[in-house]
């Protein structure tokens, strides 16, 4: 076991390990990266880790491969059992382990698998990853007799979801979608403890996704949702992805709320409890979440987009909640810090219930603009980077008002637009928003006469 490991690099994300199984990622790379991040956390005096997997077909035996690699470091494996990547994270709080690593291909398609790693209670990423890669390549590891405990987590998790559900006088009718993940057992359950009408779909966990793919953040995978919303004349609709970290939203009228908009709800709600505190969302939200949060009295703080870099930055500032437009939700305001989409199903359906307003109406109560999805151009790896730094060049001469923290998210009379590079695909991401139709032709006109620019084809968008 002490031989050396080469992983194909295309699986070393920013964010996590993510590759296609039987092709770019094996059950061998699974035992190296238990090997390698179990010398990472012995090297800090560390001895116990927790691991976890999702529904995919290929979990059981990738979570195998980690066990056996973290023993072979002298790491205890604690297996908390499958699950959503939250009840991984909430293990290691809850157990107070030295880090964890959660078996899952998030959101991608069956074929794929990953890794989401803890060390300690903070995200391991960026560089890490990078390090965890040149242990492995070195061979450069520790050794011992590690054990591997079994200790299930579904209903510590279960039990602490419930202990901030506050259910006001409103009996709601809600639809759940699981997608067929990770999240589907313990929704199911949680409906259980729920008050109100509850109807759940694809809540069975099966690995290849047979009703529709797991990721609530693309519209044709919430019809399904819609369908039942308005079938059971239902007053919400919630939705999670294949792990259960990113949330969807359905109001009484099949109308999606988009991350930002769902972040809104939420952060008002904080935001009384926690009077002039720092709420953060990533570039990509909408122009009106950061002005309404600053109605509400809170400091709004614009931030790079990825969950491991918001965490970062909330533990930094003391935020008590934040969120992605991808619809990643942190609450440290009476929990952990990290994302949770069980959670955040939870507050929202407090907010609901006790509010006389609903969901619907609360939709139609913000400013109205109007606004593209994330737009992605496709652009190699190589020049991602060198390109927005030509844009930021050329509008930097031109005496544009321009954010530049991740990538270029630029003011106009209109509105503003952002264009970055992706820190996952070979792809430059785009997003417009205007106060009205001619304005954000005008916006996305903009984008495209800086991409060509730069030498790229601009197709339509």
């Amino acid at each position: 076991m002490t031989t050396s490991h080469n992983f194909n690099t295309t699986i070393l994300r920013e964010y996590d390990v993510r590759g296609v199984v039987g092709e770019t990622l094996s059950s061998d790379d699974a035992r190296a990266i238990g090997r390698a991040f179990g010398t990472i956390v012995a090297r800090k005096g560390g001895s116990r880790v927790c691991v976890g997997y999702d529904g995919r077909l290929s979990s059981p035996e990738m979570e195998a491969g980690l066990v056996e690699g973290l023993r072979a470091s002298g790491i205890t494996a604690i297996r908390v059992g499958r699950g959503p990547t939250p009840m991984l994270y909430f293990s290691v709080y809850e157990l107070d382990a030295d880090g964890g690593i959660m078996v899952t291909g998030s959101h991608n398609p069956p074929n794929y698998n990953g890794f989401k790693i803890m060390l300690g209670k903070k995200s391991f990423f960026g560089e890490e990853i990078q390090v965890m890669s040149r242990i492995a390549a070195a061979g450069d590891f520790e050794s011992g007799a590690g054990q591997a405990e079994d200790q299930p987590m579904f209903d510590a998790y279960l039990n602490r979801l419930l202990v901030d559900l506050d259910m006001g006088p409103k009996s709601l009718s809600i639809a759940w979608d699981a997608g067929n993940g990770a999240a589907g057992e313990v929704m199911t359950a949680l409906c259980k403890k729920i008050p109100g009408q509850h109807k759940l779909l694809n809540e069975e966990i099966d690995g290849t996704f047979p009703a529709h793919h797991p990721d609530p953040t693309v519209p044709e995978n919430l019809v399904q949702l819609q369908a039942a919303v308005a079938e059971g004349n239902c007053d919400l609709g919630i939705a999670f992805d294949g792990d259960g970290d990113r949330i969807g939203l359905i109001d009484g009228q099949g109308r999606v709320l988009w991350g930002d908009q769902i972040m809104l709800l939420l952060a008002r709600d904080v935001l009384k409890e926690h009077p002039g505190s720092t709420i953060i969302a990533d570039v990509k939200a909408s122009q009106v979440l950061f002005d309404e949060i600053a109605r509400a009295g809170g400091k709004p703080v614009m931030w790079k987009t990825g969950h491991s870099l918001i965490k970062t930055k909330m533990i930094e500032t003391n935020a008590p909640f934040a969120g992605e437009m991808s619809a990643h939700l942190f609450f440290a305001d009476r929990f952990y810090g990290f994302d949770d989409a069980l959670y955040a199903a939870v507050r929202l359906l407090n907010i609901v219930s006790h509010s006389d307003q609903s969901l619907a109406a609360y939709r139609d109560s913000l400013p109205q603009v109007v606004n593209t999805p994330e737009i992605r151009f496709p652009c190699s790896e190589e020049r991602k980077v060198p390109v927005i730094a030509e844009v930021k060049s050329r509008l930097a001469a031109n005496g544009a008002d321009v954010n530049d923290i991740d990538g270029v998210r630029v003011r106009t009379a209109d509105g503003w637009w952002l264009l970055r590079a992706s820190n996952t695909q070979d792809v430059l991401v785009a997003r417009c928003e205007a106060a009205d139709d001619e304005g954000l032709v005008r916006l996305k006109q903009a984008v495209a006469e800086q991409i060509a620019a730069s030498g790229l084809d601009v197709p339509d968008f």
